[in-house]
């Protein structure tokens, strides 16, 4: 039985009208991305929306949170006066699981250490009829997708892999805490309108090739932020051949090129696969409407016309890749791999394999792992590395430990680990001899920034697909090619491995005995919401003060961020997930692990008022408390990755008053102006050079502060020098308004306030 089914009954009748008024408008044939983005527009279109100008008001028809964001995310929502969400949401609870030492201790042990957290978020699920995933239940996006991902539908989550969902036809975008507060309470979401870039692919795939490596091609082509404000949209007869979990792979890591989110073309083996997880009835729909699903026939006859760039991949051609280290978009075809090697000098042996996670734990992906362990163990092989898997979802552990493929897992000596996100999101107690020793892990996970896995900047960490990895777990070097290499079985013999071959969909059909879901209450008025009063993990939040009505004038600065700032960087993830719904503790990791420009070394910055150096959170309390506000600087693509809004609101909380770098990710710079910062941009990236370890900072401009009005930075310099520089931003009317009221949050609880006078009146 399918979820929110009245829901998307809504959707698909009123599609036609809305896209065939969306195609009078426009007065041209429509992409799919169009299609879906003006039939959801919250007012009702009446003019053309321009690419990567206009803002847009968009009526998203859902939410999804996983467990650490949520937490953040349900505390601003919480004040904002509602009692019940306004659209279908619900919680996930993968985050927090650490791997350790394998699914059941694992499991138990953070149950048992997080259940504070996990008390919270049930208790507050059920009083805002938030459907609630216990923990175990699985990896959000994968569970997203067996369960509430259609076609044509548009959902935002609190996760940079939400787009996960567009394997199913779907626009998901992955937000801020302070994006899903506006669509929980039925608000209107802003975004900018994305621009399209379309991805033809021909051919097909074939041997040891997978979906992976075409987002891994892709990473290479376009790198970390060349999706930027763009939607990816897929198509060709290459995009209709690959099965639906494949296309959520691609989807999923379609945010390691920085894209507000990728998708694919309502099809068969779409269908296939709702049929597959209990969704008949909305096959059936879909294919009542499946024109409206689909790019119109011109734009697949002259997709030059109707995208902003267009890539052409032929799937005949392309081979396995593995990407990195320590960056997604290093792409290197797996016959190059071992000349890379010798040329870089990264280690050869692969130390630890690790498979599953949200990007690569379908059915299909393991069943074409667990073939080649089989076929491994058949002729002779064993493992050479440590080698764990990652089930995505309940449902999917369940089915493949019937099939009898865990069995072959454990024989070949790998570990299962929770169904959660563990080792991809730092959630790894990895057993290391030597941590500053060089290392190699190769993973199917999306993410592969320098301490990302284990916490160890030693570590190199390449992403391949499923299949690559565990033919390197059998081979324990990273220059083996399957390919075309033979390894020395148990008898002295050579031999080489079988191209894998796998099942999109389980021949008997999934199953689960308890998918770990838990529905909020009918009647939630009773119901009370679970906050430890002197817990050092949840803190009830108070609300950001208002602009004070002047320019910022004798703020310090914090750091100059040199290189890749990612939001790892800036709220590291790891052992401090555990603070992640106690704003104060948590900022105490604030920016410690981003490069400071002026001694290259991390979390060592200069306290302008004493002279001394001292850790970045630690500084800023010092000018928190003597009511100084500071400036952070930083570089290109500044907060790439996670889309956790702590990134945002602990600078907020700390007192920094403004971030001014050469460029911003998308999510990153959305959840500051959300939070009340300023996020800026230098109009001539070259003025990075000018700023200085001692300048005293002035923000100048914002008694005027107006959409697309420069404004201007002044910079104090020790030896009584100044620099006038210009600096841009992207803020709109709206958006200012956040700024001066001191948040968004602050805008929309006064919003509820006063229509509350208005209905009492």
């Amino acid at each position: 039985m399918a979820f929110d089914l009245d829901l998307i009954q809504k959707v698909y009748a009123a599609l036609p009208e809305k896209v065939g008024n969306a195609r009078k408008l426009l007065g041209r044939p429509l992409t799919l991305a169009e299609k879906i983005l003006y039939s959801h527009s919250y007012e009702t279109p009446n003019h053309i929306y321009q690419r990567g100008k206009d803002y847009v008001n968009f009526a998203p028809d859902r939410v999804a949170m996983q467990d650490a964001t949520a937490q953040m995310a349900l505390l601003q929502f919480m004040t904002c006066g509602r009692e019940k969400v306004a659209v279908p949401s619900t919680v996930h609870c993968d985050h927090l699981i650490q791997a350790k030492t394998g699914a059941k201790e694992d499991l138990a042990t953070a149950i048992d250490v997080n259940k504070e957290v996990y008390d919270f978020l049930a208790s507050i699920s059920n009083k805002y009829g938030i459907g609630f995933w216990r923990p175990g239940a699985g990896i959000i996006h994968q569970v997203v997708l067996e369960n509430y991902a259609f076609p044509g539908g548009i959902m935002i989550g609190t996760d940079s892999h939400t787009p996960n969902a567009g394997g199913l036809g779907m626009i998901a975008i992955g937000v801020g805490g302070a994006d899903a507060v506006d669509v929980m309470a039925g608000l209107a979401w802003e975004l900018k309108m994305p621009k399209l870039i379309g991805i033809k692919l021909i051919g097909k795939m074939n041997g040891w090739t997978s979906a992976k490596d075409i987002i891994l091609k892709v990473a290479g082509i376009l790198t970390v932020k060349g999706g930027t404000g763009a939607i990816v949209e897929y198509f060709g007869e290459g995009a209709d051949g690959l099965s639906c979990t494949g296309k959520a792979t691609i989807c999923n890591m379609g945010a390691e090129i920085g894209a507000t989110c990728s998708l694919f073309a309502y099809d068969e083996k779409m269908a296939g696969y709702l049929n597959a997880t209990n969704r008949a009835e909305i096959a059936t729909l879909a294919d009542g409407v499946r024109e409206h699903l689909r790019p119109d026939a011109e734009v697949y006859a002259n997709p030059e016309m109707y995208y902003d760039q267009l890539i052409e991949i032929n799937l005949d051609d392309l081979e396995p890749h593995v990407n990195g280290p320590f960056t997604p978009d290093l792409a290197t075809p797996i016959s190059q791999m071992a000349a890379a090697l010798k040329e870089h000098g990264w280690p050869e042996e692969v130390e630890v394999a690790l498979i599953g996670s949200c990007t690569n734990s379908s059915y299909e992906d393991i069943s074409r792992s667990a073939f080649i362990a089989k076929n491994a163990m058949e002729k002779g092989l064993t493992a050479k590395s440590e080698f764990t898997i990652t089930p995505g979802s309940e449902m999917v552990r369940y089915t493949i430990d019937r099939d009898g493929m865990l069995e072959t897992f454990d024989k070949m000596g790998g570990i299962v680990l929770a169904n959660a996100c563990g080792p991809c999101i730092g959630q790894w107690a990895r057993h290391m001899d030597d941590p500053t020793r060089k290392n190699t892990i190769v993973t199917s996970f999306n993410r592969n920034f320098a301490k990302r896995n284990d916490g160890f900047s030693s570590t190199h960490a390449f992403v391949a697909s499923p299949e690559i990895v565990t033919a390197f777990a059998i081979s324990g070097k990273l220059s083996f090619n399957p390919l075309k290499d033979k390894l020395i079985n148990n008898k002295g013999e050579e031999v080489m491995l079988d191209e894998p071959v796998g099942f999109e969909l389980p021949p008997k059909g999934f199953a689960v005995k308890d998918a770990g879901y838990t529905a909020p209450a009918i009647d939630s008025s009773k119901v009370q919401v679970i906050v430890h009063p002197h817990s050092d993990r949840l803190l009830l939040l108070q609300p950001f003060a208002a602009w004070e009505g002047t320019d910022l004038t004798g703020m310090k600065l914090l750091i100059k961020a040199f290189g890749k700032c990612t939001t790892d960087h800036i709220s590291m993830a790891g052992p401090w997930l555990k603070y992640r719904g106690h704003l104060d503790n948590i900022s105490n990791n604030m920016l410690i692990g981003a490069i400071n420009a002026f001694n290259m070394e991390t979390n060592k910055v200069k306290n302008q008022l004493t002279g001394e150096y001292g850790e970045v959170p630690a500084v800023q309390r010092v000018y928190k408390a003597a009511h100084i506000g500071s400036v952070v600087v930083g570089d290109e693509n500044y907060g790439e990755g996670s889309s956790r809004e702590h990134a945002a609101m602990e600078p907020r909380h700390l007192g920094v008053r403004a971030i001014i770098v050469k460029s911003f990710a998308r999510i990153h710079e959305t959840n500051l102006k959300k939070q009340g910062m300023l996020a800026l941009t230098f109009n001539d990236k070259a003025d990075y050079e000018k700023v200085q370890e001692d300048d005293v900072i002035d923000i100048i401009g914002l008694t005027t502060f107006t959409e697309g009005v420069p404004l201007t930075m002044v910079l104090h310099h020790k030896d009584g020098t100044t620099d006038n520089i210009v600096v841009n931003h992207t803020y709109n009317e709206q958006q200012i308004e956040w700024f001066k009221a001191g948040g968004a949050l602050n805008v929309i609880r006064q919003e509820f306030a006063d229509a509350a006078k208005k209905a009492k009146a």
